[in-house]
């Protein structure tokens, strides 16, 4: 993670201030027990603009925690009708805060959010999917990227989170998050299917291009 005065820099001198987004901020912090979870201001004006750039149509978020990051990717999504993101939430305690944020934001119409694992829901989808975001259970990221890699269009993204794992990739592959991170992003970087580039956002992002 980026040292507090610069991240207040870089969230300063960028276009990340908006009062529907600090309010889920805000509703997070209040309401959960691991705030830190969401999608930072910086982070999440990126997926917007990743997801603009690309024009998406169909856009797939694994780990929905409280729709911070939901509502960024669809605000980048193409004008037309059939748009939408798809996300997947494993813990149904959270539902609650994510009718309630997509509602606030005035996303709901455009959002398909599915409860459950989501290994079990992705094998009954049939999009092609233009970008996934995938933000879920550290442990199952290999299995996450397995069951959606064939269904990304060619020059379409995946974009994994955390996957610096506050440093501890490079400094402490004992701890068992950090092992399997680490396992993944190797994974990612030796597969011939996509073109990754890491970025030292928040706490790590992957952006992995099909090729």
């Amino acid at each position: 993670m980026l040292a507090t005065e610069i991240q207040k820099y870089t969230d300063d001198y960028s276009n990340v201030h908006d009062p529907v987004l600090h309010e889920v901020e805000r509703s997070t912090h209040l309401h959960t027990i691991a705030p830190q979870m969401l999608s930072g201001r910086v982070q999440g004006a990126f997926l917007t603009l990743m997801t603009s750039l690309l024009q998406a149509r169909n856009v797939l978020e694994i780990g929905t925690f409280t729709g911070y990051g939901t509502i960024c990717l669809v605000r980048g999504l193409s004008p037309s009708a059939e748009s939408k993101v798809v996300t997947i939430e494993a813990n149904p305690e959270y539902a609650f805060l994510i009718k309630k944020h997509l509602a606030m934001a005035g996303v709901t119409d455009r959002v398909e959010s599915l409860m459950g694992k989501a290994q079990a829901l992705l094998s009954q989808r049939t999009e092609t999917w233009d970008l996934v975001f995938i933000d879920a259970n550290k442990q199952e990221y290999a299995e996450y990227y397995e069951a959606i890699i064939d269904h990304v269009r060619p020059g379409g993204l995946i974009l994994s989170d955390n996957v610096l794992w506050s440093g501890k990739v490079v400094y402490d592959r004992s701890d068992v998050d950090a092992r399997v991170i680490h396992k993944y992003n190797e994974m990612l970087y030796r597969d011939p299917r996509v073109e990754v580039l890491m970025l030292p956002i928040r706490d790590g992002l992957s952006v992995a291009r099909r090729v």
